[in-house]
C-alpha cells in the first residue's frame, strides 16, 4: 500500500470517515487590493487644509464610483489602512486595516475617518512614511492581489534617509507607490518646490503602473481623490494599464526632460539651518 493511501486511511479513522479540510492557521483572506493611504500632516498645511484633505477621503469612500470600483472587482473587496505622517519617526495609524466589501462597509470606514481630527506635526520625511507604510503589509487578516501605498504631500523629503532608498526597497518587495502631490499654494515655509509633481514622479513613485496625480487647487482635491482611488482599485496587475504620470499626458515621458534632484528637500533644510546660524 502506498504511503499516501495509508495517510488517507488514517485520516478517515481519526475523523470517523469524514474528510476534514484544515485551513492553515496563518492563512489570509484574499482581496483585490491592500491599500495604505499615507497622508501628510506636516505644519506646512494649516488645520483647515488638513480638514479639507480628510473630508476629501470621507466623501470619496461614500461616492458611488469608488464603491462600485470596490464591489465590482474580482473578489469584490479591498483592505484599507489610513495613516498620517510628518517627520522621522512620526507616523500615526488613524484607521487600522479595514475590510471594505459593500457600500455599508465603505460608509463605516468614511465615518471612522470623519470622527478624528488630524494633528499638525513637524518636518517632512516621505522616506519614513514609505518605510512605515511598507511594514504594515502582512499584518492584517487579508492578502491582496496587489499592494499599494498612496502617498500625498505638499513638499519634498527633508528628513531621514533618502526617499529613493525607501522607494526602491518598497518596490523590490512588490509594492506599488502612487503619488498625490499637493501643489495648492506658493508658500510652504521655504520648503516647497515648484516642480513637486516631477519630484514625485522621479523620486517617490514606483512599481508597475504607478502614477502621479497632482492637485493644483483644493477645489480639485475631492475629485482627484475619487479618480485616484478608482484607478488604484481597478488596475489589473496582470495587464498593467499605462496611466499618465501627470494631468498633461507625456509631460514626464520626455527623454530630454531634466530630472529633479531627489535630495532637493535635504539641501533646502541644510541651507535654512546654516542661514539661521548667522542670525
Amino acid at each position: 500500500m502506498r504511503i499516501s493511501h495509508i495517510l488517507i486511511a488514517l485520516c478517515l479513522l481519526v475523523t470517523g470517515g469524514i474528510i476534514v479540510a484544515v485551513k492553515p492557521a496563518n492563512a489570509q483572506e484574499p482581496v483585490d487590493l491592500e491599500l495604505v493611504l499615507a497622508v501628510d500632516v506636516s505644519r506646512s498645511m494649516d488645520i483647515q487644509e488638513q480638514l479639507l484633505q480628510r473630508r476629501g477621503y470621507v466623501e470619496a469612500f461614500k461616492s458611488k464610483e469608488v464603491i462600485d470600483a470596490i464591489t465590482q472587482g474580482g473578489y469584490g473587496k479591498i483592505a484599507v489602512l489610513y495613516m498620517e505622517w510628518a517627520g522621522t519617526g512620526i507616523a500615526n495609524i488613524v484607521v487600522p486595516w479595514t475590510l471594505i466589501d459593500s457600500s455599508e462597509a465603505s460608509f463605516e470606514f468614511a465615518e471612522l475617518l470623519k470622527q478624528q481630527i488630524p494633528h499638525r506635526l513637524s518636518r517632512t520625511s516621505i522616506s519614513n512614511a514609505l518605510g512605515y507604510a511598507s511594514a504594515q503589509f502582512g499584518t492584517s487578516p487579508w492578502k491582496g492581489l496587489r499592494r499599494v501605498i498612496d502617498v500625498s504631500g505638499d513638499g519634498p523629503n527633508n528628513q531621514g534617509r533618502p526617499v529613493t532608498d525607501a522607494r526602491d526597497k518598497a518596490v523590490e518587495a512588490g509594492i506599488i507607490i502612487n503619488g498625490l502631490p499637493l501643489m495648492v499654494r506658493n508658500n510652504t515655509f521655504g520648503f516647497g518646490i515648484d516642480e513637486l509633481d516631477s519630484y514625485y514622479f522621479d523620486c517617490v513613485t514606483g512599481g508597475t503602473g504607478s502614477f502621479v496625480l497632482p492637485v493644483y487647487a483644493w477645489e480639485e482635491f475631492p475629485q482627484a481623490v475619487r479618480r485616484k482611488l478608482v484607478l488604484e482599485i481597478t488596475q489589473d496587475k496582470q495587464q498593467p494599464r499605462p496611466i499618465p504620470a501627470s494631468s498633461i499626458e507625456g509631460a514626464f515621458d520626455d527623454p530630454n526632460r531634466e530630472k529633479v534632484d531627489c535630495l532637493v528637500g535635504e539641501k533646502q533644510w541644510e541651507i535654512r539651518m546654516r542661514d539661521m546660524e548667522w542670525r
